[in-house]
């Protein structure tokens, strides 16, 4: 009889054969998560904790996007899955390669010499959704921006001082703003193009020029005109540093800048809406505030024939949840009628006292009712179990 150690060998090669695929069994592999189309490798450290992050998940994570294993787990994941942002998280399984604020992306942009996509907007924000639909789910678009640029993504709500400044510069450029909004910025940070929503491709909603054409034909001018690019930033900084700054402090307003404003309001009221002319139409609260006080301090009979109609013909439309109370964020037509479903926590907190206002009125009892249903509907669906309010409900 051998001795055990000769009995004993082969075995113990064939545990330094499986040794490694035992091992496998108790670490996550790094290799179960790829980079997205077109942009780098990921380190393994960052691979490591996405796919830490996305086993906590468990097995009844349900990801967002349309791109999904056979068995339905998600074909790509970003940096953005390691983010507590709820808007952040719902772009975590583009194949775009968003990066979070912050250093990493300007160093990475700086390092790579690519300019940056800068994308704002929010978790309820309707043509956000559209603009991701259309635009960051498309593979050809994602791998166009993870070869071209460094792509950023920020929450309105988690970084209103962003927010801010980088829509002044779009305001600067544009005369106007919204969300989703597209910024192109220098790795220093500074803007040099922006807008909204745009479109995917030349044509799409009527664009003369889509998304991915704005993509290439502004990287192409970046590469191209350095120097053009430093003169547009210097001077959109300067803009929007000017439209930023406090002004320095002097005499108050004159009362006759209430009245002017007052007057320039009536001239653009709706006499048989209510509200201003046309569409779409937003909650008036600032302008019946001010129409209501100027009554008050005036007597003015059209301020207050303005204000009433305004307050009537809102309650009365599709805008306000005849059902659920509560407003929408704004009618797509004329009338109050047909509304954009999304609800915002500060435009019914707005609302509530001018109703309680119009109560006041001889003969309104309806308005005190309106402002009861809003109320009931803020701490029915709007607040949380701890207390906290939400911001907004979802328009989709």
């Amino acid at each position: 009889m051998g001795s055990v150690n000769e009995f004993l060998a082969p075995w113990i090669g064939l545990l330094f054969l499986f040794f490694p695929l035992l091992a496998s069994f108790r670490e996550p592999s790094v290799a179960g998560i790829p980079a997205p189309p077109g942009a780098e490798p990921y380190p393994q450290a960052l691979r490591r904790r996405l796919e830490k992050r996305l086993a906590a998940l468990g097995p009844d994570y349900q990801p967002r996007t349309h791109h999904l294993q056979s068995d339905g787990s998600p074909a790509f994941t970003n940096r953005l899955l390691l983010e507590p942002s709820p808007y952040l998280l719902q772009h975590a399984h583009n194949p775009v390669n968003w990066f979070p604020w912050g250093d990493e992306a300007f160093t990475t942009a700086a390092a790579q010499g690519k300019p940056v996509l800068l994308s704002i907007g929010y978790s309820t924000c309707h043509w956000c959704h559209v603009m991701e639909e259309e635009s960051f789910e498309d593979l050809e678009i994602a791998r166009y921006m993870n070869e071209n640029y460094v792509a950023i993504k920020v929450d309105r709500e988690v970084r209103p001082d962003l927010d801010g400044i980088y829509m002044a510069s779009v305001q600067a450029l544009t005369g106007r703003g919204g969300w989703p909004m597209t910024v192109w910025l220098t790795p220093e940070r500074q803007p040099f193009f922006g807008g909204t929503y745009f479109p995917a491709r030349d044509g799409d909603r009527g664009a003369a020029k889509g998304f991915l054409t704005l993509l290439k034909d502004l990287k192409g001018y970046y590469d191209a005109n350095p120097g053009k690019i430093s003169e547009l930033t210097e001077h959109l900084t300067g803009a929007v540093r000017k439209n930023l700054q406090a002004e320095e402090k002097g005499n108050l307003p004159e009362i006759q800048v209430l009245d002017r404003a007052v007057d320039l309001y009536l001239q653009l009221h709706d006499g048989v809406n209510g509200g201003l002319q046309g569409a779409p139409k937003f909650p008036s609260s600032l302008p019946i505030g001010l129409l209501l006080r100027n009554h008050r301090r005036t007597g003015n009979p059209e301020s207050i024939r303005a204000a009433e109609l305004t307050l009537e013909k809102m309650a009365g439309g599709g805008m306000y949840d005849q059902v659920g109370g509560g407003f929408h964020r704004y009618s797509t037509d004329s009338r109050w009628l047909v509304p954009h479903f999304e609800k915002m926590l500060y435009d019914n907190a707005l609302l509530v006292p001018l109703y309680l206002e119009g109560f006041q009125l001889p003969g309104r009892p309806d308005f005190a009712r309106v402002a009861g249903e809003i109320l009931d509907y803020v701490l029915r669906e709007m607040t949380s179990p701890e207390g906290a309010f939400y911001s907004a409900t979802d328009a989709d």
